[in-house]
């Protein structure tokens, strides 16, 4: 631990052990907005292989791999990566190739992880690897594994996964109950690995950003740039604060952020945000993104339930909507959202759509203009047309989605960010310049903070804004001229 803290002192951070939260991240210096507080590297990591979208097992690129030709498990983009990653794939090699062929196959990615954490602490001990004070297995130790509040359920499969693991590796010594605890922490622990646009390439364990506790209302956020973890500041944070991140999607009521908190992280946020709960600002709220609308087209106000509990009252202009008319509603929603993403997971994108826009219709009638699940509907309709390369509907829905965008996450948001810059993709592919820029401008101002400026997919960014400016400038200027060379009536 001492170790670690001289480790942090040197980038203006500090580890501070608090009642009731355990260990905190604590600044020693003050950060701007897009600062890099703190950047980790992964103990260990896999990639998310399929028969359909494999990748690199240390760069985590797709495209052309060759699969280790003994196990053929393993896959590589070229020599630097398989050298680089040789020393503890040896063993992993020979761990998996003793497998029978179909449970290579079925090996999972939380299986993977649990065989690697185990022999990098071997090479680790064995000075094969070297250890540093913020890539040691004594950090994996310290981590919290919530062992205790796990169901028995969970604590079987943890079990039988944990002998899985013995099956793998063979080792006369290894401590089954230890394993399943470790599986446990890596539940809590570990982070999905995602690309500039937040598409999950594989899982990590990171140990000192680990550190790091959540807030509904973060003055931080963690992207990825290949495998390192990277935890930029979105806010101005003085010295003496405590680093925040978001574990969680934050668009949703305080109760629902709660809910998926205690069920995946076993805790109870106290953030500012959450300190709310069942004030007049937090009721209605939770009234706009998760409950029903208005009978009264023309009206924009929630619904709380009445008192005789026949129905929701308009809080607005008082009219009540019958508990009976939800009900049918929602039956009828439920059914047709299920089939909606049936169609979806089988990729029939053209059958999809039809239904989704029945489910939209369907949550129009039923849901507040803000709400959540109407916003996840038009997400999923953006991302068919997309697929569908139907540009002018992906537009109207990417444009639906981002008022609702701005009410649920903070102003610099990756999401957010990310919303803005498929705007601006699907205006150039149109060839609206002047809108492109005007949305891909409100992208860099949200990302330059959130990702920084010197990843490829930032300098991709960057430069399409320049291109879109420049073809802007460029058709103003034509119009300029045409304009200058009309005869005179």
């Amino acid at each position: 631990m001492e170790d670690l803290q001289s480790s942090l002192t040197c980038q203006g951070l500090t580890v501070t052990a608090l009642k009731g939260k355990g260990r905190c991240l604590y600044t020693t210096k003050g950060f701007s907005p897009g600062d890099v507080i703190i950047s980790q590297e992964p103990y260990v990591s896999v990639p998310n292989n399929s028969s359909i979208d494999s990748r690199c097992e240390v760069c985590f690129t797709s495209g052309k791999l060759k699969k280790c030709s003994a196990c053929h498990v393993v896959r590589y983009c070229g020599s630097t990566c398989q050298i680089s990653d040789w020393k503890l794939h040896r063993l992993e090699c020979h761990a998996l190739s003793a497998l029978n062929l179909d449970r290579r196959k079925s090996l999972t990615p939380s299986i993977r992880l649990m065989v690697k954490l185990y022999l990098r602490r071997k090479l680790q001990n064995d000075k094969i690897i070297p250890t540093t004070t913020t890539d040691n297995y004594n950090l994996v130790e310290a981590l919290v594994s919530h062992i205790a509040d796990i169901n028995e359920k969970q604590l079987v499969l943890y079990a039988q996964m944990a002998n899985l693991v013995n099956l793998i590796i063979k080792w006369p010594d290894i401590n089954i109950k230890e394993v399943s605890e470790n599986f446990s922490k890596l539940a809590c622990n570990a982070h999905t690995i995602c690309d500039g646009e937040l598409r999950p390439l594989g899982t990590g364990l990171y140990p000192v950003v680990s550190i790091i506790n959540h807030s509904c209302l973060p003055n931080s956020v963690l992207v990825f740039e290949g495998r390192m973890a990277v935890v930029r500041a979105v806010q101005c944070i003085p010295k003496g604060s405590e680093v925040l991140i978001s574990y969680i999607d934050s668009a949703g009521s305080t109760m629902a952020r709660q809910k998926a908190l205690r069920e995946q992280y076993f805790f109870t946020c106290t953030c500012p945000y959450c300190t709310k709960v069942n004030q007049f600002d937090d009721v209605r709220e939770s009234a706009v993104l998760e409950g029903y609308r208005c009978k009264d087209d023309g009206c924009s106000g929630f619904l709380l339930r009445d008192t005789d509990d026949k129905g929701f009252v308009c809080q607005e202009c008082g009219l009540l909507r019958s508990k009976e008319d939800i009900v049918r509603i929602a039956s009828e929603l439920k059914l047709m959202a299920d089939k909606a993403a049936m169609s979806l997971s089988k990729g029939c994108y053209v059958e999809a759509q039809s239904i989704y826009k029945m489910v939209e219709k369907l949550q129009i009638n039923l849901c507040h203009p803000f709400s959540v699940n109407l916003m996840r509907t038009r997400e999923n309709l953006l991302k068919i047309f997309v697929e569908l390369k139907d540009w002018q509907e992906a537009i109207v829905y990417c444009k639906l989605t981002i008022p609702v965008y701005l009410r649920v996450y903070p102003p610099f948001h990756p999401l957010l960010g990310l919303q803005y810059y498929t705007w601006g993709k699907l205006e150039w592919f149109l060839g609206n310049t002047e809108d492109a820029v005007k949305a891909l401008t409100k992208a860099v101002d949200v990302l330059r903070v959130t990702h920084g400026i010197n990843t490829p997919f930032m300098m991709n960014l960057l430069t399409m804004l320049e291109e879109a400016r420049a073809e802007a400038s460029y058709k103003f200027s034509s119009k300029d001229d045409s304009r200058q060379l009309m005869p005179y009536v």
